[in-house]
């Protein structure tokens, strides 16, 4: 019996396929293996990269390596900044997005959060960004028999708690100004930053801090440090933070915890990918007594 011929894609595989590096070897597609050469270059490093700096890296010609990009490019994986380098494209982060969910990260954060909880004594959270402010989606309680009654998936505001002025200390600037000129600034306390000209500023101290705080701003018996979980791209994905009542943590001790919170924010950030150095120790300055 005659063999069934093949299909016209299968002939292209075929034609495409790398020769097996040694018997038994997994046979792949060479054109595959090369856009993903491409794909990686461009998404390790910290700065767009042209043409030529991607067939350098790669050891491609730069006529394939262009029509690789082309590709790569139509299809949304990478896009063309307008200095004509390149850069990760939208539809990673949605594939990324897509296959890291929520329950995901919470199970990542979870022994952070626990060790966290422990080595402080005060209740450790976990956030992500809501609407236009902030939900804790995971907590560990602390050891002290007064604990916060914080529930999960609530809705907090960005403007009064530290989980969420770390979340806007990461904003573009166009992004941040938006915010600041639309959002409702509501008092919950007498400490609340309702001004937008002292927010600015407060949020300006956040992203040189490393870390943010809410003394008693949304909740005037907390108080509360955070710092930012990052992942692979160098995107904020959520935040980290500790809370205590205001009789136990002073504001002097805002400083030790916000080390051990950077710490872990970091220990986190690493296992998402983050390649940015260990985070040196940063203390929050003294505010609004």
């Amino acid at each position: 019996m005659n063999a069934k011929p093949k299909r016209a894609a299968d002939d292209a595989i075929d034609a495409d396929a790398a020769p097996p590096a040694a018997p038994g070897a997994v046979r792949t597609v060479q054109s595959l293996e090369r856009a993903f050469a491409i794909l990686e270059a461009v998404a390790a490093s910290d700065e767009p990269v042209g043409l030529a700096e991607l067939s350098r890296t790669t050891g491609l010609h730069t006529s394939t390596a262009f029509h690789l990009i082309r590709t790569l490019a139509h299809l949304g994986y990478i896009r063309q900044d307008e200095s004509k380098r390149y850069r990760v494209g939208p539809r990673l982060f949605m594939q990324a997005a897509g296959a890291f969910t929520e329950n995901t990260l919470v199970d990542l954060a979870q022994p952070h959060l626990r060790r966290l909880a422990d080595e402080t004594g005060e209740t450790a959270h976990l956030a992500v960004r809501a609407d236009n402010g902030i939900a804790v989606i995971a907590k560990v309680e602390a050891r002290s028999p007064i604990r916060s009654s914080e529930r999960l998936g609530i809705i907090r505001p960005a403007h009064c708690t530290a989980l969420g002025k770390v979340f806007l200390a990461e904003l573009p600037a166009h992004e941040f100004d938006h915010w600041l000129a639309t959002a409702p600034l509501a008092a919950f306390t007498p400490k609340t930053i309702t001004d937008r000209k002292a927010l600015r500023a407060e949020i300006a101290r956040v992203a040189v801090d490393g870390n943010a705080a809410d003394d008693g701003e949304f909740n005037e018996e907390l108080r509360c440090i955070a710092a930012p979980v990052r992942n692979f791209t160098g995107h904020t994905v959520a935040a980290i933070g500790v809370s205590g009542p205001v009789w136990r943590v002073t504001q002097k001790d805002l400083a030790r915890l916000g080390t051990q919170v950077a710490a872990t924010a970091g220990e986190l950030s690493r296992e998402l990918g983050d390649r940015g150095a260990p985070p040196e120790p940063r203390t929050t300055r003294s505010r609004r007594k």
